[in-house]
């Protein structure tokens, strides 16, 4: 069975633990630092002033040509993971460098209301009576 489709989440969100475990997500942070020893990459993204990072396991994704520096959006789940905390187990990940992080956000912002309010609204597929 093919997992959920996943929602794109920001890293800030990841670690303050709005996301469930197992929950398939995306994404994006600029990649911080690999560990290739460990399978471990650390993405970064700033929010509010201020800089959250998170863990991504990159098993599923290795050999892969890491650029320090560069944006990536990752597709995995997520896993609590000992002395980390919420970590993505990545599998897929590419390199989006160039992506304009601003209107991606103001996007995925956009998005979510356009669900909540889809969601809230009564009587959705009711059709209107037509006096004939």
């Amino acid at each position: 069975m093919l997992p959920a489709a996943a929602v794109f989440h920001f890293p800030w969100e990841i670690n303050s633990g709005e996301v469930q475990e197992g929950l398939s997500v995306r994404v994006l942070g600029r990649l911080v630092c690999y560990q290739p020893e460990e399978s471990r990459a650390t993405l970064s993204a700033q929010h509010a002033s201020k800089e959250h990072q998170v863990v991504v396991h990159t098993l599923f994704v290795e050999p892969f040509n890491p650029i320090i520096g560069a944006q990536y959006i990752v597709l995995g789940e997520i896993e609590n993971a000992e002395g980390v905390g919420a970590m993505v187990r990545a599998r897929v990940l590419n390199c989006v460098d160039g992506v304009n992080v601003a209107l991606l956000q103001k996007a995925t912002n956009e998005q979510r209301s356009f669900f909540r309010e889809r969601e809230h609204t009564p009587g959705d597929n009711e059709q209107p009576a037509h006096a004939t």
